[in-house]
């Protein structure tokens, strides 16, 4: 276990972790290209204005950890799991999220953009205000979900429950309207 230190602006390549556990460091600032992580767990990890491109956080867990202003470029975060982070001004471009649990959490304004988000968990989500654009959502829990306001452009909604979820003010395409409208149980036509 790595406890109390302080990796700020630290640059980490390549590196592998397995099965590390993190607890209460500092990683502001941190930079990761191609490194991985498995199965680690971060405890109270700062991670905030940290920068990771091509990096893996496989099986991890973040519990109350904070990723204000984190950015995570084509990454791969398959199977980990966010339990009371802080993820304010958070940014996703590309990567793979699938099954990422999500449920609860407080994702309002941040932006996901182009990332694959299969079964992934983001069941009770505050999502607004949020970019959440061109996402690949299939199979995805989306059960009471706030996307009041949400840029939702792209994404493939067919996993969401129109009656379970907040949606006044999402932005969609005629596309994404008309699947709603049909999860709705309307018949759409074209005249």
């Amino acid at each position: 276990m790595l406890r109390d230190e302080d990796w700020g602006g630290r640059d980490v390549v390549g590196e592998v972790f397995e099965g590390v556990e993190l607890r209460d460091c500092d990683l502001t600032e941190i930079t990761t290209r191609g490194a991985r992580f498995d199965a680690c767990t971060f405890r109270g990890v700062r991670l905030n204005a940290s920068r990771h491109t091509g990096t893996a956080f496989v099986n991890c867990t973040f519990d109350r950890c904070v990723l204000f202003d984190t950015t995570f470029s084509g990454c791969k975060l398959t199977g980990s799991t966010f339990d009371a982070c802080r993820l304010e001004l958070l940014k996703v471009d590309g990567g793979d999220w699938s099954f990422v649990s999500l449920g609860g959490a407080d994702l309002r304004q941040v932006s996901i953009v182009g990332a694959r988000m299969r079964e992934a968990d983001l069941s009770g989500a505050r999502c607004g205000d949020a970019t959440l654009r061109d996402l690949d959502l299939a199979g995805a829990s989306l059960g009471r979900i706030d996307l009041t306001g949400a840029d939702l452009r792209g994404s493939d909604l067919s996993a969401l429950d129109p009656l379970g979820a907040r949606l006044r003010g999402a932005v969609l395409t005629i596309d994404q309207a008309v699947t709603v409208a049909e999860a709705l149980g309307t018949v759409v036509r074209a005249e």
